[in-house]
């Protein structure tokens, strides 16, 4: 392991932000986060109602290099100043996977530099750790417009996963409803602004996989019968009285089935402390993360959340995955691939795939 302090440059291109920036890791120092520079595409795929891949690629490659120099000037620092690139390797749209990966594949080569390909899920797992002492191992619910799963994660690539999705991630119901009540791309945060004033107690939604045991999350029935109101509704009040029925439903399926997950975990780490991470995207939801902060409170969990920055996609968190495993000697060689699904735990993923394998593999 080494002792020095490490800069590295992260890049992530998974979806739909051209993201860089430079973290600088100091043994036993909280980690530095010198730039972070997200582009974001909202405007370009806003007309589509979501994310169109072509067009998140083909914006990728027009800016990625701006984007890279910028963090790098922000940061006040040369590519002679680096230790390594970091770059999302999957899971994403491989299109702007590729595009991100490739470019740090040039960058290293070029300074001869090592390379790290990172899982941009691993990325959210470290991202409270930017601006906060959070010690392994801890558990963490990650929650986000494609992703939602509860894992344990014992230490750098150490995760074990405890539950996800069979269907929809959370945050694309977010996304989706809002899209039925009317509300512009993307609209998880205008539905979390709509539900304010709302009686979250006026529309009845289904609870998914009533009477299932273990952690895994469903979606998709929510989404159905809350777009199928959303078709009925036509005054003010009933908008924000199904968009707060919404938030409080989605709320409530994740403290329901993470507090299923933290009796497993306490079970497993008797006597050791307990904490919960909350990051991905829907962690800025301030109604969600209120409702699992209060059950880590009642659970004698800590609790920590990336500040709302960092909730969603970023490279500081690619940069600090990156120098995590450079700490640990990991690095890639060129021949690092794209990956559309990369799983944390692919043990699990092979053993109990949320969804059915396709040529590619488990999803998550």
């Amino acid at each position: 392991m080494t002792a020095k302090p490490l800069t590295v440059l992260g890049l992530e291109t998974s979806c739909d932000e051209t993201a860089a920036a430079v973290v600088r890791l100091e043994p036993g120092a909280r980690p530095e986060v010198l730039s972070n520079v997200v582009l974001s595409q909202i405007a370009d795929h806003a007309p589509f109602g979501g994310v169109v891949p072509e067009i998140a690629a083909r914006a990728h490659v027009e800016s990625i290099d701006a984007i890279a120099g910028q963090a790098l000037a922000e940061a006040r620092v040369t590519v002679r100043d680096l230790d390594a690139i970091a770059a999302t390797a999957g899971p994403g749209l491989v299109g702007g996977v590729m595009v991100g990966l490739s470019f740090g594949k040039a960058m290293a080569l070029a300074l001869d530099l090592p390379l790290i390909a990172v899982n941009h899920l691993e990325g959210h797992a470290v991202s409270a750790r930017l601006t906060a002492e959070v010690p392994y191992p801890f558990l963490l619910l990650l929650v986000s417009g494609g992703h939602c799963q509860l894992l344990e994660v014992a230490g750098v690539g150490a995760c074990r996963r405890l539950g996800t999705t069979i269907d929809d991630a959370a945050g694309e119901a977010f996304d989706k409803i809002g899209g039925a009540l009317g509300l512009p791309y993307p609209a998880g945060p205008a539905l979390e602004r709509l539900a304010q004033g709302g009686d979250a107690a006026r529309f009845p939604l289904p609870r998914a996989l009533a009477g299932r045991d273990g952690c895994d999350f469903s979606f998709s029935g929510l989404k159905t019968a809350a777009a199928r109101l959303a078709a009925g509704l036509t005054g003010e009040q009933d908008r924000r009285d199904l968009a707060a029925a919404v938030q409080a439903a989605i709320a409530r399926q994740l403290v329901e089935r993470t507090a299923r997950a933290m009796k497993t975990y306490a079970r497993d780490h008797a006597g050791q402390s307990l904490r919960l991470v909350v990051a991905g995207g829907v962690a800025a939801n301030r109604a969600v993360r209120a409702a699992l902060q209060a059950l880590a409170t009642d659970q004698g969990f800590g609790f920590d959340a990336p500040p709302l920055a960092y909730c969603t996609d970023n490279a500081a968190m690619i940069a600090l995955a990156g120098a995590e495993r450079l700490t640990l000697g990991l690095t890639d060689g060129l021949d690092a691939v794209a990956r559309p699904r990369w799983p944390l735990d692919e043990a699990a993923a092979r053993l109990r795939p949320s969804h059915v394998a396709g040529r590619k593999g488990a999803k998550s």
